[in-house]
């Protein structure tokens, strides 16, 4: 935005110096320029321009007012409008369609008392007004303004047939339908949608194929590419394409009937267009037939950037990444939605380094371009590098939304980086309102940086509007850091609640049970998981129940579930008992479980170090050296063991042995009094020997 205005400003001065008349402005110019800043999505770089303007005409303020209700600030927009010399009926028509579009009943009564002021109405200020009636579920309102308007017009009529169908009343839109003096291809296709969007697939068929052929067959068309969609979102692919064939081929009957009668004409206007391919395209994907999606992608007569991206995605959500590079390179024209797949395609699979060089390359990025690169940094645990690229799209003038901010309070929350997140959670108040799953990502923010109180106050002010992922946060929260009986509370209150607990919920549940040693409640609320709640146990459960029974002294019951297990132990499984048995000194089951974790994980040092350690303990000398030279052999190094802190805005990190942190002589003299202190209170400390 530095380098935008200087130059404006000097192009500006520049015309008026170079003539002593008059300047005309040059207003479809500066329009049109103005325009297409706000349509690339650069808000600022427009508004800029708008400021810099020596005279402006009511196409730039309405352009603007645009711009500003298309991105979501309906205070910029109505400051402009407010300001504007004057106005026509577009202006109008546009303040009001941003309060009618909204979802709020006190902006959809600001947008009547706007059309109530109107100095003359169009036909696009009774739809509009209509329209948001409609959308917030007010059709009696909506009737009432419909029956006012002295001249209706088809889009009239749809709009109160969508009004309908959006609120569930098929009866009343099928009415609507058949008062209608005239229809056009929409209202067919408003029907034959509505009807699907309500759950009546079978009577949209029906309603199609006794209304589709009324007048020219060409009507229906877009009814028909809406009825295959349908199909295809209901997994009816066979239908789907039963239909897709009775839809002639428009070259074939272009070579036979150009020189026909007027007859001839009519069918050609009924032939496959491009979203006809499109939709059958997408219906194969939805069912997962890539080899049939490409079949018909070969055959497409012409194609356009949803039949390519359709394509690229299909092979990105299989996991075939060079098929889709391949179409991505054979793409003649890409758009951001190609270059976004890429981007995410590649991030998901962890594949960090090409998708940010899909990044880099990309000439222009949108906000959801920042939005997946950002996402997958954070999801591959890169959290730092996350936040320094939301950094940088600041920087570049992008406006973060809730899916930006969700992803950085994920990665601070990986970090435990509280003031980050606290710094974000402001910026949260300040630019958005925030819906439950941001909340949710407050709460577990707060949550796993040991901000407790701050995260209980977040879920206590929803209220009602809380959802399951914002008890599974509260209950893991308080689980993660100790508070076992805090967390069994809340899932007792979750349960007298009526809100039913996810696999996630009995994570968080079993782990609370295993931090307060509570062995019984643990196999109950297992039990409960199972044979009351119906959900499968997972490893992560089989882990948590493992680790409390084993903790309690039950070994034998511990090795003995893990044998039952239904799916193949992982290393939490392994590591859980060979834990307990360290806390119980059963060197043989160490052993099992040591050998186990070694197979699970052969280049982590964890087992063998725990194993030697024990076999130190016991005097077993040859022992230890017989897994000390089985580390070397398998060329094992002992990994340095770390943990960090946050204090005064700042992380410290501390290392096995690192004595580089300027307070190491302190910190350390502070760590042996606690030690003394410990051991006074007749408590054991475990204490590595093995030094490598």
């Amino acid at each position: 935005m530095g380098a935008f205005a200087p130059s404006l400003v000097a192009y500006v001065r520049r015309a008026q110096s170079q003539s002593s008349f008059q300047v005309i402005p040059d207003f479809r110019k500066w329009n049109k320029n103005l325009s297409q800043l706000i349509q690339n999505g650069q808000l600022m770089k427009a508004r800029c321009m708008f400021d810099q303007m020596s005279q402006r005409n009511v196409v730039t303020w309405n352009s603007m007012i645009s711009g500003y209700l298309r991105n979501g600030e309906i205070v910029s927009a109505r400051r402009l409008f407010d300001d504007m010399p004057e106005r026509n009926v577009v202006s109008w028509n546009l303040m009001m369609s941003g309060y009618a579009d909204s979802r709020s009943t006190r902006q959809l009564l600001e947008g009547r008392r706007l059309f109530d002021q109107m100095p003359e109405r169009d036909s696009v200020s009774w739809n509009t007004m209509i329209s948001g009636y409609a959308r917030n579920k007010k059709m009696v309102e909506a009737v009432k303004l419909f029956d006012q308007m002295p001249v209706k017009n088809v889009i009239s009529w749809n709009a109160m047939i969508t009004g309908f169908l959006q609120n569930g009343d098929v009866h009343s839109a099928i009415k609507m339908f058949e008062r209608m003096p005239v229809r056009d291809s929409a209202s067919v296709s408003t029907i034959v949608s509505g009807l699907i969007g309500n759950g009546k697939l079978d009577e949209a068929t029906e309603f199609l194929h006794k209304h589709g052929k009324d007048g020219q067959l060409g009507d229906a068309l877009d009814a028909y590419n809406t009825l295959i969609a349908g199909y295809g979102q209901n997994g009816r692919v066979k239908e789907a394409r039963r239909l897709f064939d009775q839809i002639p081929a428009g070259l074939s009957l272009m070579k036979e009937d150009t020189s026909k009668t007027n007859t001839g004409c009519q069918k050609l206007k009924f032939t496959r267009n491009l979203i006809s391919w499109n939709s059958m395209i997408m219906c194969y994907v939805k069912a997962g037939d890539t080899g049939s999606a490409q079949q018909l992608f070969d055959e497409m007569p012409e194609r356009d950037a949803v039949s390519w991206n359709t394509m690229i995605n299909a092979y990105i959500q299989e996991g075939q990444l060079d098929k889709a590079v391949s179409l991505f390179n054979e793409m003649p024209n890409r758009d951001s939605r190609s270059w976004n797949f890429m981007i995410s395609g590649y991030a998901l699979k962890g594949e960090l380094e090409i998708a940010r060089d899909f990044f880099n390359r990309m000439p222009q990025k949108s906000l959801v371009s920042w939005n997946s690169i950002i996402a997958g940094y954070e999801q591959n645990g890169l959290y730092e590098a996350s936040i320094e690229l939301f950094i940088q799209m600041q920087e570049f003038g992008e406006k973060p939304d809730r899916h930006t901010l969700s992803s950085i309070l994920s990665a601070c929350a990986g970090l435990g980086g509280l003031y980050q997140g606290m710094q974000i959670h402001q910026l949260v108040t300040k630019t958005l309102s925030a819906d439950i799953p941001i909340n949710n990502s407050i709460i577990t923010m707060y949550a796993r940086c040991g901000n407790i109180r701050d995260a209980m106050a977040i879920f206590d002010d929803m209220k009602t509007r809380r959802d399951v992922v914002s008890w599974n946060a509260m209950i893991g929260g308080y689980a993660r850091h100790g508070f076992a009986g805090e967390a069994l509370d809340l899932f007792q209150e979750m349960k007298r609640m009526k809100v039913k607990p996810t696999y996630l919920t009995f994570v968080s549940v079993l782990h609370a049970c295993d931090h307060a040693g509570l062995v019984t409640e643990g196999r109950m609320h297992f039990d409960s998981m199972v044979n009351e709640f119906g959900i499968a146990p997972r490893v992560e459960h089989f882990a948590s129940l493992v680790d409390v029974i084993g903790r309690h002294g039950n070994l034998e019951e511990a090795l003995q579930l893990i044998k039952c297990m239904p799916m193949e132990p992982d290393s939490t499984v392994w590591g859980a008992l060979l834990g307990a048995c360290r806390v119980h000194k059963n060197v043989d089951m160490a052993c099992i479980a040591a050998e186990e974790l070694m197979r699970l994980e052969p280049e982590s040092s964890a087992p063998y170090v725990l194993l030697h350690n024990m076999h130190v303990d016991f005097g077993r000398w040859e022992d230890a050296k017989q897994v000390r030279r089985k580390m070397e052999k398998n060329g094992i190094r002992k990994q340095c063991g770390y943990s960090w802190i946050e204090l005064h805005d700042r992380v410290h990190l501390f290392a096995s042995g690192d004595c580089d942190h300027p307070d190491a002589e302190g910190i350390h003299a502070l760590a042996e009094n606690l030690n003394k202190v410990i051991k006074d209170l007749g408590f054991e400390i475990f204490q590595s020997v093995f030094d490598y």
